[in-house]
């Protein structure tokens, strides 16, 4: 398996803090058809070729990803996609 291991620091509270992850997890879902569910402060991702988690943190958002490898190939295509939706969601 691939992974993807994106940490970001932010000084949202953490109600913004889990509205940018939710954020985050609808572009995710709609654009590569990805399922989540939240547990307290960590969403859990799952779709065929890809399972993960966002951990939200008082200080950072931790994004981690294991791509099967169907799914590989668009590694930096998802891995981008997470980091310019993070850039636009916290700043």
């Amino acid at each position: 398996m691939s992974s993807i291991d994106v940490r970001r620091a932010h000084s949202l509270d953490q109600a913004h803090a889990r509205e940018a992850a939710e954020t985050l997890a609808q572009d995710l879902s709609r654009k590569f058809d990805v399922d989540y569910e939240w547990d307290r402060d960590l969403m859990r991702f799952r779709r065929s070729g890809v399972k993960g988690h966002l951990d939200i943190s008082p200080s950072e958002l931790h994004v981690h990803l294991e791509l099967g490898m169907m799914l590989r190939p668009f590694k930096g295509r998802i891995e981008e996609e997470i980091h310019n939706q993070l850039d636009t969601i916290i700043g």
